[in-house]
């Protein structure tokens, strides 16, 4: 391998698992948004739907 295709290598290393690392400390300091709504809760989407009808 040449010196350059060497350079290149541990750039994309570095950026792929810099990357990686930063995101894993970034959810570990925000686990949780307290903006979502909490899930399995109904809200009746489906009641203003159009009535489908099989004719």
């Amino acid at each position: 391998m040449t010196g350059e295709a060497t350079i290149f290598l541990v750039l994309a290393i570095v950026i792929v698992w810099g990357g990686l690392l930063a995101s894993i400390l970034f959810l570990r300091s925000r686990p949780d948004s307290d903006s979502i709504p909490e899930g399995g809760e109904d809200d009746h989407r489906e009641d203003d739907a159009p009535v489908e009808r099989d004719t």
